[in-house]
């Protein structure tokens, strides 16, 4: 009974958070470029695409990047290699009448076995080379819209920020998995714009951001993160947030919306998440350890009571319960998300996945502290 009462009281303040960031999403102003036609551009953009072992997916990223109604003559594409053993340098080389350069990351530094933040160099490097005012970035495995570099700069004119968090889709396939990672993905897209919105900048993504380069230079770029193999986007936030406070903000247009692929397999999702959660205890921020204590603590102990149940049956009954209006907690705001991503189909799964996703939080975040992951080949502790 005490565990089920502690579990109430979490529940309790993960309501009023969900209440919160749902409120805070819909406060988020919605910025239409096609209301404010006499925007003439005129700044100059650098798109950098770090890319490692990308075959399968660069030519589609490059295609889309090219094809934007910005003018040409006033963004350029910056792909860095990241040492890529299959033929995505000879993919990118196709493009180079587009404008498209390419940099070979092994060319800039030497591999060594203590660098563990490849990534995090690779960017570095392209803004190195960059000759834009305004950085922005995506992966190599995203599509961008055709707007996308207009919605931006025209937001960044606007606005004035000097830090840009943008909307990113996993559009769901036919697997279970796609639509279970569309779904998650699509719940943080939210949260992040309620929490950049609202000042309180818990995450962003980094298949699309924007940042003046003249701050990211200012603020030393990755170092005193770059022992911290992610965190090229929400670490290189918060150092941002740090010295221009209310200068960031979230660029919520449908013009700007960056599709990225799901990740193949249930394995290879639980990787990625299990790397993301590896920066959790990172942040200078008390206020965002706190929460994801919370929501940890709270996942973990609602587990622990369906374990439980083997010998006291009765705590299935409890954990029904706390899943019910957990669930009730999260519907109107992932039901406002998804309809704004387009996924109001997605919706019916919720509930059902509901006890598949306390799982996940619960090993992704014991395994992103106490465990070893793969990425792109590379074993990261």
């Amino acid at each position: 009974m005490i565990l089920f009462c502690i579990c109430l009281v979490l529940l309790a303040c993960y309501s009023i958070l969900i209440g919160y960031y749902y409120q805070s999403w819909k406060q988020v102003p919605e910025f239409i470029i096609h209301d404010h036609k006499d925007f003439v551009p005129f700044e100059k953009l650098s798109v950098i695409i770090p890319a490692r072992n990308e075959e399968k997916n660069i030519r589609a990223c490059l295609e889309s990047v090219t094809n934007q109604t910005y003018p040409a003559e006033l963004f350029e594409i910056i792909v860095v290699d990241d040492h890529s053993d299959d033929t995505t340098a000879s993919i990118v080389n196709e493009f180079t009448s587009h404008g498209v350069k390419l940099i070979s990351l092994k060319d800039e530094i030497i591999q060594d076995p203590t660098i563990v933040a490849y990534k995090k160099k690779a960017i570095e490097t392209g803004i190195k080379f960059a000759s834009g005012v305004l950085i922005v970035t995506t992966d190599a495995d995203c599509i961008v819209p055709n707007d996308w570099l207009l919605s931006i700069a025209h937001f960044h004119f606007l606005r004035k920020p000097v830090f840009i968090a943008a909307p990113v889709k996993i559009p769901p396939q036919k697997t279970l998995s796609s639509y279970f990672q569309s779904m998650d993905f699509a719940v943080l897209q939210g949260i992040t714009a309620a929490s950049v919105y609202k000042g309180f900048h818990s995450m962003c993504n980094g298949a699309n951001l924007a940042y003046e380069k003249s701050v990211f230079n200012e603020v030393g770029g990755f170092d005193g993160i770059d022992h911290i193999a992610s965190g090229d986007d929400m670490l290189l936030m918060h150092k941002i947030a740090a010295k221009y406070p209310g200068r960031l903000a979230y660029l919520k247009a449908d013009t700007a919306i960056v599709e990225t692929e799901p990740a193949e397999s249930w394995r290879a999702f639980v990787r990625q998440r299990i790397r993301w959660a590896s920066k959790a205890d990172k942040y200078n921020d008390g206020r965002i350890i706190a929460v994801l204590a919370m929501v940890y603590l709270l996942n973990f102990l609602m587990l622990v009571m369906v374990v439980g149940a083997i010998w006291v049956p009765h705590w299935i009954l409890f954990f029904g319960i706390l899943l019910f209006y957990k669930t009730v907690a999260e519907w109107w705001f992932a039901k406002s998300v998804f309809n704004y991503f387009g996924l109001e189909k997605t919706l019916f799964w919720f509930p059902f996945l509901q006890p598949l996703h306390l799982c996940y939080v619960v090993v992704s975040g014991f395994f992103g502290k106490m465990g070893s992951y793969e990425w792109k080949g590379r074993m990261v502790k």
